[in-house]
C-alpha cells in the first residue's frame, strides 16, 4: 500500500510554507499548512496544532485557518525559533476525532518518533545562489588535455586517450591519460551548451595517482594538471562565463609521500608527528588500512590551523584564489577514530573559515549514507545525497546491467555484497521521505543530487545500458536514464551531472566509469540524451519551481510516481514513470483551488476532467506541466 494520498495535509521548508529562510534566535517564523478537503468535499481538520521542541520539552500552539476554498484551507502558526536548531511537527486532528502527524518524512495515523520532524537551523545560512545552481563533475586526468611540460613522473603509467580504463588492480590509480586543468578551460563551451552554471573539480593538488586524494602537497597544484597558474586561468575562464567552481579537499588523510607525514615517521618530537595517529613501533593509523593513505589526527591545532582554521590554512588559501566552495572528501569520517569523534568540530571550523574569506561559500560534504547527524546546519550545508536520492533511484529505474566481464549476475549495490535491487516506487518515495525528513529542509536542499560520480558505476549501465565503459550507442538504456535525469531536474536539491553521462557512457564500477571524454568521437555520442540533457537543465534554470520550489508527492505506485513543486510565483506538476502503468486517480482539488489547466512544459497532453487529474499513461517516459490556474 503507498504512504502518499493526494489529499494529505502538507507542509515543507520552501517559501510557499515556511516564508522565514534565515531565522534568527528567538525569531517568531510563520508557518503554513495545507490542508486540502476530504474526498466528500468537507473540511479535513477541526484543528491543527503546531508542537515544537523548545529547551528540550515539547510546546504547544494552535494554529489558525488563513484562508479556505473549495480545495482546502490555508492554517498559519508562529515558530518560536528557541533553540539553535528546532524541530517541529502537526497535529492534524480530524473531523471525527482521529488524528495525523504531519512531520518531515511523511503523514502518519500512529505516533512515531522525532527523528523525521521538521527542523528549522539559524546556524544553516545556505549561500542563496547554490539553489539555482547546475553542477558538472569533472575528473581532471580524464577530461581534456593541453600541453604542460611537465615530465612523466616515474609512478605514472601513460596511455593513449582511447585505451581502455584499467578498473582493477594495483595500476588502477597510476593509469594517466594526461587531462589538464587547461584541457578544461579550452572546453568550458560544451558546459556552456549543456547549461551547466558550476563545475566541480575532483582533486588538482600534487600527489602520486591520478585520482589525487593521496595528496603530497595542499600547497601546489599538480604540475601535471598545469600547475597553479592553470587552476587560476581556469577559475577566471569559467567565472567568465557565470559558472561557479568548487574544489575537493581532503580533510581525512593525505599520502604517505606528504611531507608532513614523512616528517612525522622519522621525527616523534615534531609537531607534524601529532598530524596523526602513529604508534611507538611505527604503525599508523589509515583510511580503511590502505598504508598509503595515513589518517590525519584532528585533536592537533597546528593541524587544524594548518589545514582548515583561520586566514593561513589551505581552505582559506584557495578560496582567495578564486574557488567558490569546498567539497570535503570522506567528509563522514573526518576526525573519528575509535572513541573519539571531532567531526563536528572540523565541519564548524571549516565553515568559519570559509565565512570569513567567502562569506556566500559553499560547503559540501561526501557521506555515502545517512547524514543526517552530521547535518544540524552549523558544520556541512549539505551532502553528497546517495542515501536519500541515488540509491532509491537506481533501486526504481534499474534496468537489469547486461552480464560481462567479472558481473554475471547485476551490478553491486554501493558497497553492499548484493546486486542493485529492484523496487516499486512505492519503497522509492518511502526511503526518499525518510532520509529527507531527518534532516533541515535546508540541508537537503544544500546538498547534490547525482545519477552517478567518478565513485560508483555509470547510471547508465544501471539503466540497461552496459557495462563496456563506452557509449551505449544502441540506446538500450536510454529511456530509464533520461526518466532518472527527468527526475534528477525536477526534485530540490542541486542536480550535478558527472562528465560524460551526458553523451550515454557505461561502466560497471567507480574506476570503469572514469572513461576519457571521447572528443575526437563525437559521431558516437548519444545525440537524443545529449539533447535531452540540454533540454531538461534549460527547464530547471528557465522555472523558479523547479529550483526553489517545495515538494508535494501525489502519488507513488509501482512504476510511476507523481509530485508538485510548489513555489509563490509558480507550481509544476511532474509525473514520471518506468513502465506502462494504470492511470494514477489524482482528485482535482490535489492541485488546488479554481479551475487549473496544464500547460505541458514536456511530454503528453494532461487534463482535469470530472474532477479528476488525467496523465499519461506511457512509460518509460517522463512529464511536466505547469499549473495556470483561471
Amino acid at each position: 500500500m503507498s504512504d502518499v494520498d493526494p489529499l494529505d495535509p502538507h507542509h515543507d521548508g520552501s517559501p510557499l510554507y515556511c516564508p522565514a529562510q534565515a531565522p534568527a534566535l528567538g525569531d517568531l517564523v510563520p508557518l503554513r499548512v495545507r490542508v486540502p478537503h476530504g474526498a466528500d468535499g468537507t473540511p479535513a481538520a477541526r484543528h491543527v496544532v503546531l508542537r515544537s521542541v523548545r529547551d528540550g520539552e515539547p510546546a504547544i500552539r494552535e494554529a489558525e485557518v488563513e484562508s479556505t476554498d473549495e480545495a482546502g484551507s490555508w492554517w498559519r502558526v508562529d515558530l518560536e525559533v528557541a533553540n539553535p536548531l528546532t524541530s517541529y511537527r502537526f497535529l492534524i486532528d480530524g473531523p471525527h476525532g482521529d488524528y495525523r502527524w504531519l512531520t518531515g518524512s511523511g503523514v502518519h495515523r500512529r505516533d512515531v518518533t522525532d527523528a523525521g520532524d521538521f527542523k528549522v537551523s539559524t546556524e544553516h545560512r545556505l549561500p542563496d545562489w547554490t539553489t539555482d545552481q547546475v553542477g558538472y563533475q569533472v575528473f581532471p586526468d580524464r577530461f581534456a588535455r593541453s600541453e604542460t611540460g611537465a615530465p612523466v613522473p616515474d609512478w605514472a603509467q601513460p596511455a593513449d586517450w582511447d585505451d581502455p580504463v584499467v578498473h582493477r588492480g594495483p595500476d588502477v590509480p597510476i593509469q594517466w591519460y594526461g587531462g589538464t586543468l587547461d584541457g578544461i578551460s579550452e572546453h568550458l563551451d560544451h558546459l556552456d551548451g549543456l547549461g551547466a552554471t558550476l563545475l566541480y573539480l575532483t582533486p588538482v593538488f600534487e600527489a602520486r595517482s591520478t585520482h589525487r586524494y593521496d595528496a603530497v602537497s595542499f600547497d601546489h597544484v599538480d604540475p601535471l594538471l598545469g600547475g597553479d597558474a592553470a587552476l587560476s586561468r581556469l577559475i577566471d575562464a569559467a567565472h567568465a562565463r557565470g559558472i561557479r567552481v568548487i574544489g575537493d579537499l581532503t580533510t581525512n588523510h593525505t599520502g604517505e609521500h606528504h611531507p608532513w607525514f614523512e616528517k612525522a615517521l622519522v621525527d616523534p618530537a615534531s609537531e607534524e608527528r601529532g598530524f596523526y595517529r602513529i604508534d611507538d613501533d611505527g604503525r599508523y593509523a589509515s583510511w580503511l588500512d590502505i598504508a598509503s593513505l595515513p589518517k590525519l589526527d584532528h585533536s592537533s591545532p597546528e593541524l587544524a590551523r594548518r589545514l582548515y582554521d583561520g586566514a593561513d590554512s589551505v581552505v582559506a588559501r584557495w578560496l582567495r584564489e578564486g574557488l567558490d566552495g569546498w567539497r570535503i572528501d570522506v567528509a563522514n569520517m573526518t576526525g573519528r577514530l575509535g572513541p573519539d569523534d571531532l567531526a563536528h568540530r572540523v565541519a564548524r571550523t571549516v565553515r568559519r573559515t570559509i565565512t570569513a574569506i567567502r562569506p556566500d561559500g559553499w560547503l559540501l560534504a561526501e557521506h555515502g549514507h545517512d547524514a543526517s547527524l552530521d547535518l544540524g546546519g552549523d558544520g556541512w550545508h549539505g551532502t553528497m545525497d546517495y542515501a536519500g536520492f541515488t540509491r532509491p533511484l537506481w533501486s526504481w529505474l534499474n534496468g537489469g546491467a547486461q552480464d560481462g566481464p567479472g558481473i554475471p549476475h547485476g551490478l553491486p549495490w554501493l558497497g553492499l555484497p548484493v546486486d542493485v535491487p529492484v523496487r516499486p516506487g512505492e519503497v522509492t518515495v518511502r526511503t526518499m521521505r525518510e532520509v529527507h525528513g531527518a534532516m533541515p529542509w535546508r540541508s537537503m536542499v544544500g546538498s547534490t543530487m547525482h545519477l552517478d560520480s567518478h565513485d560508483v558505476p555509470r547510471f547508465r549501465t544501471v539503466t540497461g545500458g552496459g557495462v563496456d565503459g563506452w557509449i551505449d550507442t544502441a540506446g538500450v538504456g536510454r529511456e530509464r536514464h533520461l526518466v532518472g535525469l527527468a527526475m534528477q531536474m525536477t526534485m530540490p536539491g542541486v542536480p550535478v551531472v558527472f562528465a560524460g553521462d551526458e553523451l550515454g557512457l557505461t561502466g560497471l564500477d567507480g574506476e570503469h566509469a572514469r572513461t576519457p571524454f571521447p572528443w575526437h568521437r563525437r559521431d558516437e555520442w548519444d545525440q537524443p540524451t545529449h539533447a535531452a540533457y540540454r533540454d531538461w537543465i534549460r527547464r530547471r534554470r528557465d522555472h523558479i519551481a523547479l529550483r526553489r520550489g517545495g515538494l508535494r508527492w501525489l502519488h507513488a505506485g509501482a512504476d510511476s510516481l507523481t509530485y508538485l513543486r510548489e513555489h509563490p510565483d509558480e507550481t509544476v506538476l511532474v509525473h514520471v514513470a518506468r513502465a506502462g502503468h494504470a492511470p494514477p486517480r489524482i482528485p482535482a482539488p490535489a492541485l488546488g483551488p479554481g479551475d487549473v489547466a496544464l500547460a505541458p512544459l514536456t511530454g503528453a497532453v494532461a487534463r482535469v476532467t470530472d474532477g479528476q487529474v488525467v496523465l499519461p499513461t506511457d512509460g518509460p517516459a517522463a512529464h511536466a506541466w505547469v499549473l495556470d490556474r483561471t
